[in-house]
């Protein structure tokens, strides 16, 4: 089992920055892959960065790329994402996920993670 934690968020005007951070518990298993989803009010949720185990390979949302980091500290168990020139439609719930341990790569598919956080409400003001 996994338990992750995700705080950070809150309201920023547009073109502003946050930094989200994900608190990574590992009971029985240690994740590899991990990743940054959002969901948007009357969406579906939305693929935004994921980093391997050692953080050496990063995947990001075309939406995202250039603005957002993923980044992770294994020595502290926790994964970060940087978000910076903050738009309107950033604006969403964002969760942490976290594979069990099967991927050795960076992954947008869903289905790919086990574990999910409660998530963080990031606000972007116009």
């Amino acid at each position: 089992q996994v338990q992750l934690v995700e705080s950070g968020g809150g309201l920023v005007q547009a073109g502003g920055s946050l930094r989200l951070s994900c608190a990574v518990s590992e009971r029985t298993v240690s994740p590899n892959t991990m990743g940054w989803v959002r969901q948007a009010p009357g969406k579906v949720h939305e693929f935004v960065g994921s980093i391997t185990s050692s953080g050496d390979r990063t995947l990001y949302a075309e939406s995202v790329k250039g603005r957002f980091t993923i980044s992770r500290d294994k020595t502290t168990n926790m994964v970060y994402l940087k978000m910076n020139n903050l738009k309107p439609e950033d604006t969403a719930v964002y969760y942490c996920a976290a594979d069990r341990g099967r991927w050795t790569s960076p992954s947008k598919r869903r289905l790919d993670y086990d574990y999910w956080g409660r998530g963080t409400q990031v606000t972007v003001s116009s």
